[in-house]
């Protein structure tokens, strides 16, 4: 039996992974949701081969993407499932959102909070700080809205939410020329969105010590923003890699925590700076 559940799920040029994703959701959804921006690989005819419903809509950035699917698909079900092609539902997760769904106790309840468990060059990152790290996945239709932010977006939810054990695989990266472009693409954003400040007055999630755990991170991402350029990476290098025993995670791990903490973040700050020159020529 099918949840009465919504899928969607964020396309372009996905066909080394849209497979996958589509077989983690297709015997649990009720509702299965593409929404693509334009794919030219062999992404929509993978589609054809699965019960989806595909629509095609123009991509700005990701929260216009997510929140357009939100506001306009035809979705029937109460509850959606928000999912990147790269992404996979376990079994346990789905075992465990059915269960709360059976327990006709949510009435009180407007989404769940999942962890995602990356896999990066085909191992689990497990360590640096990088494992759990919870997401609001999963909330009522009309409850949940994505944040208005260049990157790294998050779902502001309405009301309380169950944190879930089983978790959300996450394929971080096909290789690492895929992960170093992306990543390159994410740093001129992030760094537009510091340099400009530009969800200043939106609503995003807001950062509490005491918060729950996206408000946590999202309260140490703002201590973050506030140290000085090119010597907040070093620092977070540092911490997530000696101290939150990123070290752990081995030689991939090294590559991982390297890339992700230091260079990625050095980017940004590189980019900053290269913004604020141009600013004052």
């Amino acid at each position: 039996m099918r949840s009465p559940i919504a899928v969607i799920i964020l396309t372009f040029n996905e066909e080394n992974n849209i497979n996958d994703c589509l077989e983690s959701v297709k015997d649990f959804a009720a509702e299965i949701f593409i929404v693509d921006s334009g794919s030219t690989d062999q992404t929509l005819e993978i589609l054809s081969e699965y019960p989806v419903q595909v629509f095609q809509h123009p991509f700005e950035n990701y929260s216009q993407q997510r929140n357009w699917a939100l506001q306009n698909l035809p979705i029937t079900n109460s509850w959606v499932i928000n999912l990147d092609a790269d992404q996979r539902l376990t079994e346990e997760f789905k075992t465990e959102v059915n269960q709360h769904l059976n327990s006709g106790k949510l009435e009180n309840i407007n989404g769940f909070l999942a962890s995602r468990k990356t896999m990066f060059m085909g191992k689990w990152i497990k360590y640096g700080g990088h494992y759990p790290t919870y997401h609001a996945m999963t909330f009522r239709l009309g409850k949940g809205v994505c944040e208005q932010k260049l990157y790294d977006q998050h779902y502001l939810v309405e009301g309380e939410m169950i944190k879930l054990k089983g978790d959300v695989i996450d394929l971080i990266t096909e290789s690492l020329s895929t992960f170093t472009l992306r990543h390159d693409k994410w740093s001129t954003l992030e760094s537009v969105q510091q340099f400009s400040n530009v969800n200043s007055s939106t609503a995003t999630i807001s950062g509490k010590f005491k918060g729950d755990s996206m408000q946590r991170r999202r309260y140490f991402k703002n201590l973050y923003e506030k140290l000085p350029l090119f010597v907040r990476p070093v620092l977070y290098f540092i911490v997530r890699y000696f101290f939150r025993l990123g070290f752990l995670d081995g030689t991939r791990g090294l590559i991982f925590h390297f890339l992700q903490c230091f260079w990625f973040r050095f980017l940004i700050d590189a980019k900053i700076y290269e913004l604020r020159k141009t600013k004052n020529k």
